[in-house]
Parts: structure tokens; C-alpha cells; sequence
């Protein structure tokens, strides 16, 4: 087939298969999570209760990814909920990589679970679009033990699309010949990059479908959505020109924020959970050998409000103790006293590690020193865990994790020992 031919390929109810299938091919489980009503869902204690995914019985109940654990017991008090274990899942992803390199060497990883492929000019190696598919997805099944879809279109946009049409376990095209029939019916919410905001205002303007937006005046959109109603009018006509992107573009900004478990009440406490952010952030810094020059910090409180604010500093860095030193600044200027549900730490600006520091007459600070003994840590936490070197600021504090944000301690691992595996 001449042209442009790409797949999207996307795991079918991800974090809840690769649960299913590592309790029945490595912990002798007998019952499939997938055939019952079941999900994968965060500790209400820890203020983490949300569902992560869920079994297509549990969406015969109307239970919704990112709904609360309470909401979805009410529709459903037999739910079988089991913990995240993002540790597992990485593993499960980085397995599923393996498999699409094997077709391509151009594979684009666009989230943990899903990834899209250039499959232009593989017929004669593995057959047409809809026979390389089949195979992959097939391999995949047989190999690691749990399903796909493969949407394939000539662009990224229609193969994505392509890949929602009907689950599991399936191949579906969706051709610019297609669009017409497969993809105008549907109402507009499925169009990839409508959400809820976009879809209230398209229906106020009378559009529910995917081909009613298609034929709409393009000014009108954009009068009403500005930018974004023509993007989306683009994509309802099938238009994308974005490439598969095997390297992943450069980070813009790095930034780590965590739930806390507890109500902070006290600046004192809240600065130790900025260091624990601090914390992490500047690791991934150093890591990727950069630094930022803007710092920002985000509080959410206990009624779900939020403020943020901003700095730029005197000088790039990548050190925990400036990166902290400058939440905390922004944190006094942020807060009223109102207990604290989240706190997050982002940065921005960034640049290579080359930069200079312009040096002050009144700042005697040995950046030099401070950058090294960071390394110094970060080497030991690499090789021996994170555990291995801590702040004594947090010996004390068993509520706070001293490498706080991401994804938590307790959601990367599972003690399945406690629990129950049918």
C-alpha cells in the first residue's frame, strides 16, 4: 500500500490486565480480574481513592476511570478493587515496547500504555497493514498475556481514533475513506481532544457529532473556541500532520507534586514536605544534566481551592537547597493559614549545564560544593535505593516520605501476601 501507514496500539484496561495477569501467571490466581466487575484503585485513607482503571463488566455499571472509590462502590458494592503497583507496570510496559521495536524502528511511546508505530513500507516484511496488526497483536497476547487494539490509519490522529472503535482484543482501519461512515456518527465527546468544556459549547451551538463538527463554519469555531475549534474542526476532517516521533522531545520543565495524607496545618511541616519535593525534582535535574531558572509552587487545600506563584532565580541551578529555598519563599508568600490538602513544586526555563553563575560580593555560597555533594548523594541512592542517605530534618517525621511526589511509595510495589489472590 503506497503512502504514509500508522498504527496506534493501546492496551486494553492496561493497569488492570497486567494485575490480572501477573496474579494468574505468577501468583496461581484462577479468577481472570478482567471477566468480573473489578478495578484498580487508590487508598481512600491516603487520600488516593480514585479509580485507576477498571474491567469492561465494571463499565456495564457506568464505573468511570478517574471517579472516586466511594462513587464507584455505590454503583457497584461487589466491585472487586485491587491496589496500583506501578512498579509492575513499568515492567509490563517496557515488555510491550520490546514486542512493537520487533515490527518497527519507529515507535513512538506516547503514554505507559499505548504507542504509535510507522509501519510505511513494512508490507513486504510482514505483510498488508491489517495482516502485520493481527500479527502483532497476537504476538503480544501470546507472549505476555494480555490484549491490544491496533487502530491503523495514514495518520496519527485517524489511527488513534481507529484503535477506540470497539474493544477488546481488535484491529481496527480507519482510512480517510473510512471517516465518513465509522467516524462522523459518533457523538463529538470521542473526537481526540474534546473534553468536557469543548463539548458543552459544541452542543450550545448545536453540534453533537463528530461529521456535524466536521462541516461547521471553521470562524464560527473559532469565534467561540478560539485556536483550539480549529484544531479540533481539523481533526473531525481527519487532518493531522504530526509525525511519529521515536526520540522524545526535550523536557520543558520539571516538576513533582504530592496528596498529603493529613491536613497541614503549620509552615513548618509544609516545608518539610517542599524538601521532599525538592528533593526529587533537583535529582531528575542532575540526572538529565540541566537546570531551570523558574520556580513555581502550587497548594491545593482541604477545599480543593488552589493558588500558585512564581519566581525567576538570580542564577540556573540544579541544587536541592536553592530549588527548596525558593518554594519555601514563595510558600510564606502564598499562604493564609488554611489547612493544606497538596503541594506541588514545578520549574521551568531551562537550560544545559554549561551556564555560568554570575558571582556576588555579598553571597559567600560554595554552589561548587553544594552541586557535588547532590551528585554524591544521588550516586549512592542509585546504587544502594532511595533510602540509603536522608535529611536527619526527616528521622522524625514518619508521616512524610523524605522523596515525596510522582508516584508514591506504597503505590509501586504490592504486598500480595496480604492479599487476597483468587
Amino acid at each position: 500500500m503506497a503512502g504514509n501507514v500508522i498504527f496506534h496500539i493501546d492496551v486494553n484496561s492496561a493497569f488492570l490486565s497486567w494485575e490480572a495477569v501477573y496474579r494468574i501467571r505468577h501468583l496461581g490466581g484462577k479468577l481472570d480480574l478482567r471477566t468480573i466487575p473489578s478495578a484498580v484503585g487508590g487508598d481512600i485513607s491516603k487520600r488516593h481513592g480514585i479509580i485507576l482503571a477498571k474491567s469492561i463488566p465494571a463499565g456495564n455499571y457506568h464505573i468511570q476511570t478517574g471517579e472516586s472509590v466511594t462513587d464507584a462502590l455505590r454503583k457497584c458494592p461487589g466491585l472487586v478493587l485491587v491496589p496500583p503497583n506501578y512498579g509492575l507496570y513499568e515492567k509490563s510496559s517496557k515488555a510491550f515496547m520490546e514486542i512493537l521495536g520487533r515490527y518497527s524502528d519507529r515507535v513512538e511511546q506516547y503514554s505507559i500504555d499505548e504507542a504509535f508505530m510507522d509501519m510505511s513500507g513494512t508490507e513486504s516484511l510482514f505483510g498488508t497493514p491489517v495482516i502485520a496488526a493481527a500479527a502483532l497483536k497476537d504476538e503480544i497476547c501470546r507472549e505476555l498475556g494480555f490484549t491490544v487494539n491496533v487502530g491503523i490509519s495514514n495518520n496519527k490522529l485517524l489511527a488513534k481514533m481507529a484503535s477506540d472503535l470497539k474493544k477488546p482484543n481488535r484491529v481496527h482501519t480507519l482510512f480517510p475513506e473510512e471517516i465518513r461512515k465509522k467516524m462522523w456518527p459518533l457523538p463529538v465527546r470521542d473526537l481526540f481532544f474534546v473534553g468536557r468544556a469543548s463539548e458543552k459549547k459544541l452542543h450550545s451551538l448545536g453540534i453533537r457529532t463528530i461529521g456535524e463538527l466536521a462541516g461547521a463554519d471553521v470562524g464560527l469555531l473559532r469565534a467561540v473556541l478560539k485556536k483550539h475549534g480549529e484544531v479540533i474542526w481539523n481533526f473531525a476532517n481527519g487532518r493531522d500532520v504530526s509525525v511519529v516521533e521515536p526520540l522524545p522531545a526535550e523536557n520543558k520543565g520539571y516538576g513533582n507534586s504530592t496528596t498529603v495524607s493529613f491536613d497541614v496545618t503549620d509552615a513548618q511541616t509544609a516545608k518539610m514536605v517542599l524538601l521532599s519535593l525538592a528533593e526529587t525534582v533537583g535529582r531528575r535535574l542532575r540526572r538529565d544534566d540541566v537546570r531551570i531558572e523558574m520556580v513555581s509552587v502550587s497548594v491545593r487545600f482541604y477545599d480543593l481551592s488552589c493558588v500558585s506563584h512564581q519566581c525567576v532565580l538570580k542564577a540556573a541551578t540544579n541544587i536541592t537547597k536553592e530549588i527548596h529555598d525558593a518554594a519555601c519563599l514563595l510558600f510564606e508568600e502564598l499562604w493564609d493559614g488554611t489547612p493544606i490538602r497538596h503541594l506541588g513544586i514545578q520549574t521551568g526555563r531551562v537550560t544545559g549545564n554549561g551556564a555560568d553563575r554570575q558571582l556576588s560580593l555579598f553571597d559567600d555560597t560554595d554552589y561548587e560544593k553544594l552541586e557535588k555533594l547532590d551528585r554524591a548523594v544521588d550516586s549512592i541512592r542509585e546504587r544502594f535505593g532511595a533510602d540509603a542517605v536522608l535529611r536527619a530534618s526527616f528521622l522524625k517525621q514518619e508521616r512524610i516520605d523524605h522523596m515525596n511526589g510522582g508516584i508514591s511509595r506504597e503505590k509501586r510495589t504490592v504486598d500480595y501476601e496480604n492479599e487476597k489472590v483468587m
